[in-house]
């Protein structure tokens, strides 16, 4: 039988209720993400993310696409959030990070609600997806889930841009990181995404993750039930930095990361403006990256990707 969720032992001790008064409170002069607009979020004024109070949902559903650890058979029960703290501007959900002002607003209440409804369809883990700029919203709702009987693992699936005030006050209270560990080098970082700290910033998240959660750990069954899951893009040209962040993960984080390596970059939202951006990486590229890992010792890759086992066996010979 597996454990419970370590919010639902907060919860019963009063303090994660205490985490999410103290959240909230950062929004009154904004620090909950390395942004630090210092806006007061609490009167609705907006920062770079363009969320004030409330958090925006703007979709939800059990999602079949993600790593195979989360998905299973019941799916994984994705939580997309409006808007974002970073500005990939090749993003390929630009219409809900770069578009969303649309999306409604969620009540604590609300979000709590939608958490349950996906407990009750069967998902095997609650996922919210680009949660950086609402963790605040997200501990408020959490409470309210809990005493309503929510249990499953949390997901925190995020850019890699979090801050660690915000990532110490999930400590307990997240199961499972799955952050992305994007651009290696600051004028990359800087020039897409308007971050030239993100490489700093996303090792820092990535060793604090790491620190509370530890590897990914699986149930009977090949489900997570806790643990850091590392998702890396690779881009056209290395613009990633790909070796590096391989380098980084097996020496700094863990051999037994569990990485998934993904190959599905192709230009969106404003990437046709960037030559270097404007094609998808080739099949020699991803190979390459694949040998990177190998090399760099790292081996519990995702396999969803049905050519993904004959492309690593070439790359192990």
């Amino acid at each position: 039988m597996n454990p419970q969720p370590g919010y639902t032992q907060l919860h019963a001790q009063g303090i994660l209720r205490d985490r999410a008064a103290a959240a909230l409170e950062s929004l009154r002069s904004c620090t909950i993400c390395p942004r630090q607009c210092r806006v007061n979020r609490l009167e609705g004024e907006l920062g770079f993310c363009r969320i004030g109070r409330l958090a925006k949902v703007a979709s939800f559903s059990p999602h079949f696409g993600e790593e195979g650890p989360l998905v299973g058979s019941g799916g994984s029960g994705t939580i997309f959030f409006a808007q974002c703290n970073l500005a990939c501007v090749f993003c390929q959900n630009h219409d809900i990070s770069h578009h969303g002002e649309d999306a409604p607003e969620a009540e604590p209440e609300q979000l709590a609600a939608i958490m349950l409804q996906l407990q009750n369809q069967g998902v095997h883990n609650i996922n919210f997806v680009t949660p950086s700029h609402v963790v605040p919203q997200i501990l408020e709702a959490l409470p309210i889930a809990a005493e309503l009987g929510l249990h499953l693992p949390l997901v925190y699936n995020s850019s890699g841009y979090d801050s660690l005030e915000a990532l110490r006050l999930l400590d307990g209270v997240v199961d499972i990181y799955m952050p992305d560990a994007k651009f290696f080098y600051p004028d990359a970082a800087k020039k897409y995404c308007q971050a030239e700290d993100y490489p700093q910033r996303a090792r820092e998240a990535l060793r604090e993750m790491h620190r509370q959660v530890g590897d990914l750990e699986l149930d009977e069954n090949g489900i997570a039930i806790r643990g850091l899951l590392v998702r890396h893009l690779v881009m056209p040209g290395n613009l990633a930095g790909t070796k590096d962040w391989l380098n980084f993960l097996a020496r700094k984080i863990s051999p037994d990361t569990y990485l998934n390596i993904m190959d599905q970059y192709r230009p969106c939202a404003d990437a046709g403006n960037f030559p270097e951006l404007d094609r998808s990486p080739t099949g020699k590229e991803f190979d390459r990256a694949l040998q990177d890992a190998v090399q760099a010792g790292i081996t519990r890759l995702d396999q969803r990707k049905s050519h993904l086992a004959e492309r690593l066996w070439r790359a192990l010979g």
